[in-house]
């Protein structure tokens, strides 16, 4: 009896020692990984060219002219590189019926500057609520139905604007397996497939970029699928339960996921296609004092996370949040975020 309670002690010694080197071995890797993700990063990437998503709706919602403010954008910063959207809502108010009007003024006015486009095409594209699906397709309810007027309206888009030379890229969808952001249907990854097979087939010339987050997923999924990989980058976010935090994340974090993704698929393109550039707020962004809004976003900040986007390394960054320092400038007398995007731009000239 005490012969076989000491087999028994002896055993569970064993069992409980090696648990312990195997947690200790974890946290001594994980910590490793933490270290290694926060260092400085290689020097910037002097060559990173600067882009703007710009959303028509955004700068509708804050209250400004928007076309005015595109072409400031174009004209004033000299913005080279943009990331356009064709939100279906507005292209296809009624069913059947178009109106590419906005887009067809954004990229002539590119086009008459030289300035290459990537265009998003698809039902979830950027800026709330996300997914920008038509009143008279939601009142269906229906997923065969809907994503079959959706296949309907990104053909008529693709034969609109196929032909134009300012168009570098198609975007198909705007992270689409961010599942846990915005007001949107169900996510079909075999609708998404057919989706980006339907855009090859009506352009087979140009690339397909996919966007994924930055922060949240290790991005397998979306580059398997496109032929560029886009990522978020975010710094500074506001969080109900512990208020302002930054991302415990340094540029290799960024880097080691590329490496992986290099092995994992063999796809060797990225971008960073949303770098943080405006504020991140608790509730709606205009509503908030200035000050506030300079907690996550200000000039010192906005030169900050593009020096970070430089060591990540990646050829292009295009910025988030053009719509709200043109807003800033003029409704709110503060132009020191737009003066430091234009200097930002400029200097991207001379590199």
């Amino acid at each position: 009896m005490n012969g076989h309670n000491g087999e028994d002690h002896r055993s569970f010694r064993f069992v409980a020692k090696s648990l312990g080197i195997a947690v200790a071995f974890t946290l001594v890797l994980a910590g490793g990984f933490f270290a290694y993700f926060n260092l400085p990063g290689p020097a910037p990437r002097e060559d990173v060219s600067l882009g703007v998503t710009f959303s028509q709706r955004y700068a509708r919602d804050l209250g400004v002219d928007w076309k005015a403010a595109y072409l400031a954008v174009l004209d004033d910063l000299g913005v080279r590189k943009l990331r356009l959207q064709v939100y279906w809502d507005i292209a296809e108010p009624s069913e059947g019926e178009y109106d590419f009007s906005d887009t067809d003024w954004m990229l002539d006015e590119a086009a008459k500057r030289g300035v290459e486009v990537i265009l998003v095409v698809g039902q979830r594209e950027p800026r709330w609520p996300e997914c920008h699906i038509p009143a008279w397709v939601s009142e269906n309810g229906a997923d065969a139905v809907r994503e079959a007027r959706l296949t309907d309206f990104i053909g008529e888009t693709v034969r609109r604007y196929r032909d134009r030379p300012e168009i570098r890229m198609w975007q198909v969808e705007n992270e689409p397996f961010v599942k846990f952001f915005g007001t949107c249907p169900v996510f079909s990854r075999e609708y998404f497939d057919r989706e980006i097979a339907y855009v090859r087939s009506l352009d087979p010339s140009r690339p397909i970029l996919v966007t994924d987050s930055g922060e949240f997923s290790t991005w397998t999924a979306a580059a398997a699928r496109g032929d560029v990989l886009g990522t978020t980058m975010y710094r500074k976010v506001h969080n109900p339960a512990y208020g302002y935090v930054t991302y415990p994340l340094g540029p290799n974090y960024y880097r080691f996921k590329a490496e992986l993704i290099r092995l994992l698929t063999g796809k060797d393109r990225f971008i960073v296609a949303e770098l943080q550039a405006e504020p991140w707020a608790d509730g709606w962004v205009a509503g908030k004092s200035v000050a506030e809004q300079y907690e996550t976003m200000n000039p010192d900040l906005l030169r900050e996370y593009v020096g970070f986007a430089r060591r990540v390394g990646f050829p292009e960054a295009y910025l988030w949040g053009a719509e709200w320092w043109y807003w800033l400038r003029e409704n709110k007398g503060e132009p020191a975020v737009w003066d430091t995007a234009r200097t930002l731009f400029r200097e991207g000239e001379k590199r």
